[in-house]
């Protein structure tokens, strides 16, 4: 007779309530995601309060990292434009890498050049000349011939350019395409409108905000004037769609913070506008102290006052919306001041002065460079310093 054989496999019955499995396995999903996440939360804020305690930290030295060694140009300016920088003197423009190499250069006669950028395009004009050359990151973009000399520039990111041409009698504000065709002229009376002091571009190229300074009686008055050459402006006389005087005050810098801000600045106040099409003033701000410069990025408004009652300056610092983010004293004087992401650099020689918006001191010291140019470096504390030297990378220690 033969053996029924013995197997390892038992006949189980399915629980009675499913639920209590359903619970472990959730349960047990849980904390396997838990032993993932955990580790990971750790690391992320370790890391999040490793670079708050190094970029809230106030430093006093600087030291190169690295060094990129150029040509001796005292004579040369300097500016930040896209990816790189812009070598700008009498015999020409060059557009240089972050390495210090040069990409290319357009040589040109220029006796006393000014430069006005924007983030695609920029355009280097000859301050009493009649040049003006308008360039991209490829290189030059148009060439401009004037039949006035030129006072002042402002170019939009399409490469329109508007200059104010000098002319005692009558001046005239006139915008060309990037190839030199006028495509707008505009004759000053100066009897109804005043001189022109200040121009600036919105970024499409549609508007153009200028300022104008005039007497009335014994008081200085200023008038600041919005030209919209779209669609809307062309049911306008002269394509004005706003106009504004102020009493004893000079409007002499215009500029615009991003698509639907535009700020006037004078010597005592300054005032936000807000619209595309018809820009009309939404906050006028009083400082009350001697206005000494004025910086200025799409997110913030600066400036270094006077600081009255107490010998020396202030530096203040407003959002786009005209609420006040920081004020605080500092300490010297400084030639050159410019606000780079969320940070004000000020600088005058090899002295330089770093705060944040937060309104901490992060760095005042000598960085051992004569510094015709500073901005951010990728990393924590970085920042390229271009010199007569060259380029160099500095990083701030304690």
């Amino acid at each position: 007779m033969s053996q029924k054989k013995k197997t390892q496999f038992k006949i189980l019955t399915p629980p009675e309530d499913l639920s209590e499995i359903k619970h472990k396995v959730r349960k047990f999903r849980v904390i396997k995601i838990k032993r993932i996440l955990v580790p990971l939360v750790l690391i992320f804020l370790a890391v999040c309060g490793t670079y708050l305690l190094l970029d809230n930290q106030t430093y006093t030295r600087a030291r190169t990292a690295s060094e990129y060694p150029g040509g001796r140009t005292d004579s040369s300016s300097y500016a930040q434009f896209a990816d790189g920088i812009v070598r700008y003197n009498r015999d020409g423009v060059v557009f240089l890498n972050r390495k210090n190499e040069e990409q290319w250069i357009q040589s040109a006669q220029l006796q006393d050049p000014i430069i006005s950028v924007k983030d695609k395009v920029f355009a280097v004009a000859d301050n009493g000349g009649n040049t003006i050359l308008v360039f991209t990151e490829k290189g030059l973009k148009g060439e401009i011939e004037t039949t006035l000399p030129i006072e002042k520039i402002a170019v939009s990111g399409q490469g329109i350019v508007t200059a104010i041409l000098r002319n005692e009698s009558s001046p005239k504000i006139i915008s060309y395409d990037a190839v030199g065709n006028i495509l707008v002229e505009q004759q000053v009376t100066m009897s109804t409108m005043g001189y022109p002091v200040a121009i600036e571009m919105s970024d499409d190229g549609n508007i153009l905000a200028a300022g104008y300074l005039y007497m009335d009686a014994a008081s200085v008055r200023s008038r600041v004037i919005y030209y919209n050459f779209g669609e809307t402006g062309q049911e306008k006389q002269d394509n004005i769609v706003s106009s504004d005087d102020y009493d004893d005050t000079v409007m002499a810098e215009i500029f615009f913070m991003g698509d639907d801000r535009s700020v006037v600045v004078g010597d005592d106040r300054f005032v936000i506008y807000r619209g595309n099409d018809i820009p009309e003033k939404e906050k006028e701000i009083e400082l009350g102290q001697e206005i000494r410069s004025v910086f200025h990025s799409d997110r913030y408004i600066g400036f270094i006052l006077l600081n009255q009652e107490k010998s020396g300056y202030e530096l203040c610092l407003y959002n786009r919306l005209g609420d006040q983010v920081i004020r605080r004293e500092i300490s010297g004087t400084y030639s050159n001041v410019k606000i780079d992401g969320d940070e004000v650099i000020m600088y005058d020689g090899s002295r330089c002065c770093i705060i944040t918006a937060a309104g901490i001191k992060k760095f005042e010291g000598d960085i051992s460079a004569e510094v015709l140019e500073i901005f951010k470096a990728p990393g924590i504390n970085r920042y390229y310093v271009m010199s007569v030297d060259g380029l160099r990378v500095i990083y701030l220690t304690k």
